[in-house]
């Protein structure tokens, strides 16, 4: 558990290579959790044809700066379920720390809603981060779910723009294009959410920096440009 809830952020903690977490076509794994106001509930009881499951938490740049889009397409689709799963600090500091017990995990996840506007359902991952693993680890991964409970988009880095192409796709009951290209980022956004973070935050994430450019920029684009995006039947059943 200690080194789930790492102290200080290094790339050496994920595996951007592999692939992990459930595919496209297969059953999206379920977990009772607790909401951010403490409500039990089960992540795949949603109202709705899809889920939009999205990952997060207020130390992550990339799931900052995505918030303004998802926010967008929770709105335009008022028939699909949106929901933030609460995952581990990205990159924890001085101020916000890693998690040391449930509670704290809990009081974070009350931060994105109550001093951050977000306005989805925000489920908050147990402490070992179970649920996170089980949806393969990545620190702002995104999953669209049908109601049969089946994976029928992912990808292990959200790209909003993408995600809403997927969704309109499904909707529509059309093949799925769109690439979910890894996108950085906005400067100001990092600025903001490593500094909010405290001392610490900034400095291991600029150390890692090199190595995140190279795994995702670089090498993750370059796979899913030459790759083909797996597509199936919006209403399949696994």
């Amino acid at each position: 558990m200690a080194d789930y809830n790492y102290d200080a952020f290094s790339s050496e903690d994920y595996d951007f290579d592999t692939e992990q977490g459930p595919a496209v076509g297969q059953k999206a794994p379920d977990f009772t959790l607790r909401t951010s106001n403490g409500t039990a509930r089960n992540l795949l009881d949603f109202d709705g044809d899809f889920l939009v499951l999205e990952l997060g938490s207020i130390t992550c740049p990339l799931f900052q700066t995505r918030r303004p889009g998802m926010a967008a397409l929770d709105r335009d689709y008022p028939n699909v379920a949106s929901a933030v799963l609460y995952v581990r600090e990205a990159h924890p500091g001085a101020l916000i720390p890693a998690h040391r017990d449930q509670a704290d995990k809990i009081a974070c996840a009350a931060r994105l809603r109550h001093e951050d506007g977000e306005t989805r359902l925000v489920l908050v991952d147990d402490l070992a981060g179970a649920a996170h693993q089980a949806y393969g680890g990545m620190p702002n991964a995104v999953y669209i779910i049908n109601r049969h409970g089946c994976v029928v988009f992912r990808s292990d880095w959200n790209n909003a723009g993408a995600t809403r192409k997927a969704l309109a796709a499904l909707v529509d009951g059309r093949p799925i294009r769109a690439k979910s290209y890894f996108r950085p980022s906005w400067p100001s956004v990092a600025r903001m959410t490593l500094g909010r973070a405290g001392k610490g935050s900034a400095a291991d994430f600029l150390r890692s920096l090199p190595a995140l450019i190279w795994a995702n920029l670089i090498k993750r684009n370059l796979r899913l440009l030459l790759g083909r995006v797996p597509t199936v039947a919006p209403d399949m059943r696994c």
